[in-house]
Parts: C-alpha cells; sequence; structure tokens
C-alpha cells in the first residue's frame, strides 16, 4: 500500500470487520460494538490511521485516567502530591497484520502522543499511560515508556519528556 495514510476520528464508514491485528481481545473489541459504545458514551475517543477513509491500517483509544504516586517509581513518587494525578491513557492501540514491518506501530504512538501532548495545553496532563497486552510491553519500552513500581504492564511516559518531542 504505497497510499498516503491519515488519521481521523472512527466513524461508521469505516470497515472495522475487515481490521485484525492478531489479538483476539483487540481484534473484538474494534470490530464489535464495545468501541462504538466507548465513543458515543464519551468514554474514549478512538482514531483510525487509514488511506481512504474506509479501511483501518491500524487505531487507537485515548481517554483521562487518574494514576496514584503510590504505584510509580519511588524517585518520581515521593516529589508527587498523595492526591490522584491526571494523565492520559492510550487504552488500545492495534495495526492491521496486512500493515506488519511498515513501522505503522510508531505512526499510531506518536500521533496518539501529539494529541495527547496538545490536550494538555488545556487540561493538566501529568504523563501518558498504557497498559500493555501479553507480549506488546517491548514495544512501549523501547518507546521509552517506564513500568509503574506495582504494576509491570502499566507503564508510563512523561509529558515533559514528550514536550521535547513536540515543542
Amino acid at each position: 500500500m504505497n497510499t498516503k495514510l491519515y488519521f481521523e476520528p472512527l466513524g461508521h464508514q469505516h470497515d472495522r470487520t475487515a481490521f485484525s491485528c492478531g489479538n483476539q481481545t483487540l481484534d473484538e473489541y474494534f470490530r464489535g460494538d464495545p468501541i462504538l459504545q466507548d465513543v458515543s458514551r464519551k468514554v474514549t475517543n478512538a482514531f483510525v490511521l487509514t488511506p481512504d477513509g474506509r479501511f483501518v491500517a491500524g487505531f487507537y483509544t485515548l481517554s483521562p485516567v487518574s494514576i496514584l504516586s503510590v504505584d510509580l517509581p519511588p524517585n518520581l513518587a515521593k516529589k508527587l502530591p498523595k492526591r490522584p494525578i491526571g494523565a492520559t491513557l492510550i487504552g488500545r492501540l492495534g495495526r492491521d497484520v496486512s500493515q506488519r514491518g511498515k513501522g505503522l506501530g510508531e505512526v499510531l504512538l506518536m500521533d496518539a502522543l501529539h494529541k495527547a501532548w496538545q490536550a494538555s495545553k488545556l487540561v493538566s496532563c501529568w504523563a501518558v499511560v498504557v497498559d500493555a497486552k501479553e507480549g506488546a510491553r517491548d514495544f512501549w519500552t523501547e518507546n521509552d515508556f517506564t513500568p509503574f513500581a506495582t504494576q509491570p504492564y502499566r507503564l508510563f511516559l512523561l509529558m515533559k519528556k514528550i514536550d521535547l518531542i513536540f515543542d
């Protein structure tokens, strides 16, 4: 596929039934009603990477999340308040198996980080958080995400690091 890809909010015109990232849970979420219900209830926002407004090369979701400093590595936790801290959650991220080896995981991640960074200019956001799926943790750590002290598959990237990318 040499066509230029672009991002847009998930809509009914996107062919979700043809999408497969190879993770059954993620595929079922994206192909079924849950993602549309989450978007319509304003629980999450979903964005797709597409060449034509129909085929979905990849997608991700963003939503607000609160984290507790006690769950973070001690060197960071001691500098933060004990109350919940605002962050942005990349709830789900997937790339169609037909697009393997094209670097689209990083493209999806960078767009998600950019949107989180833009939103942080209006609503405070200390970090971007992700709950890594089995087998995907390395992707996140290779992209500078740090594991929570109490939950090794929950990782974060500080907004001050994201600022360095986009400022």
